[in-house]
């Protein structure tokens, strides 16, 4: 019975750990850019874009080019994201699947 208090205790910690950490990644900011720096963009742990810069200079060439720097702008922001996310997550679970209930 020791055992199973022990667990269920390592288990409240894990998810509380787990709730500290999501709110710091929401509140994180995280910057992506294409073109050389051409085309920046800030977003927070939600994926949700703070800023959006781009070069005047840019904006000069064809409309298609510019679309497709901020999608790899954006795009690469995200991935950033995902990859700070899993590796705090990961850290935390000890590599545990994230489908745990609870969790």
């Amino acid at each position: 019975m020791v055992n199973m208090k022990k667990l269920m205790k390592q288990a409240q910690d894990m998810q509380s750990q787990m709730m500290t950490t999501q709110k710091e990644l929401e509140s994180m900011e995280v910057e992506g850019n294409a073109g050389g720096g051409a085309v920046t963009a800030k977003l927070n742990g939600k994926k949700e874009i703070l800023s959006l810069n781009i070069e005047p200079d840019l904006l000069k060439e064809e409309k298609d080019m510019v679309e497709d720097m901020i999608i790899a702008c954006i795009n690469q922001a995200q991935t950033k994201i995902d990859k700070i996310s899993k590796e705090k997550m990961d850290s935390i679970s000890g590599g545990m699947p994230s489908g745990m209930p609870g969790f």
